[in-house]
């Protein structure tokens, strides 16, 4: 699973030997784990603590067994955060074929990816260390190509406006949950915290030195700040760059 370079450091993830391999069971006394169990528990330790609580000691742990006894099903954290990306793609609620739509189809894998995001918090950072594609990820991005497809784009572009998707959504989710953890720490609610912001950019432009700025703010206000509504306005406006006038 991971690999050793010539000079015999660690040379990342072989996603031959992780996903290809498929785990036997062992002659005599069942085994005691699982990479199955052990994948599970590092989640609930993810979700519970971040990412940065994860280690094989602390899974072991929560396993309740030794570190060591852990490394004959994974070889290191390395392979386990791959496991663990893998493991939770695999909630997306996806219907079993596109409608057609591809709009509507790409928006809704979208709203399952920041949905996932916001049950899982640690996943916006695991996804741009990710080194594979495990199974539950191939069907996910097989769905997205399918759902493409009426676009008309060729398959390589696709993949790429897939890609986009993706990293908007993660990149947007970090920054929503960070504001989130912010706020809790600060004892503020959203709506005190855009209040000060008010405040403070009208002061800001007051003397005439942002004079583009002072124009956006004089526009009439309005709309919706709800986290939600913020994230469907600026998915609009990276599926109208996909395939405009689609």
């Amino acid at each position: 699973m991971a690999r050793v370079d010539a000079s015999g450091g660690p040379a990342g993830v072989d996603p031959e030997s992780l996903w290809s391999v498929v785990e036997r069971p062992r002659r005599g006394r069942p085994p005691a784990h699982s990479r199955a169990a052990i994948t599970a528990a590092a989640v609930a330790l993810a979700d519970a603590e971040g990412l940065a609580a994860v280690t094989m000691r602390a899974v072991a742990a929560r396993l309740g067994a030794g570190t060591m006894s852990l490394y004959s099903y994974v070889p290191d954290k390395e392979a386990l955060l791959e496991l663990m990306v893998d493991e939770v793609s695999g909630d997306h609620r996806l219907p079993a074929a596109p409608s057609g739509d591809w709009r509507h189809d790409l928006r809704l894998i979208a709203r399952e990816q920041r949905a996932l995001m916001r049950r899982h918090p640690w996943l916006p950072a695991a996804l741009p260390v990710r080194q594979t594609l495990g199974p539950n990820t191939l069907a996910v991005l097989d769905h997205a190509l399918a759902a493409l497809a009426p676009t008309g784009l060729d398959a390589q572009t696709r993949l790429e406006a897939f890609s986009l998707v993706t990293g908007f959504v993660a990149g947007h989710m970090a920054y929503e949950l960070a504001q989130e953890r912010a706020l809790e720490a600060a004892g503020r609610s959203p709506g005190e915290l855009l209040d000060a912001q008010a405040r403070y950019l009208r002061s800001a432009v007051a003397d005439g030195r942002y004079p583009h700025l002072a124009a956006a703010l004089a526009e009439p206000g309005g709309r919706d700040r709800s986290p939600e509504a913020v994230f469907e306005r600026l998915l609009d406006r990276v599926l109208d760059g996909i395939a405009p006038g689609g």
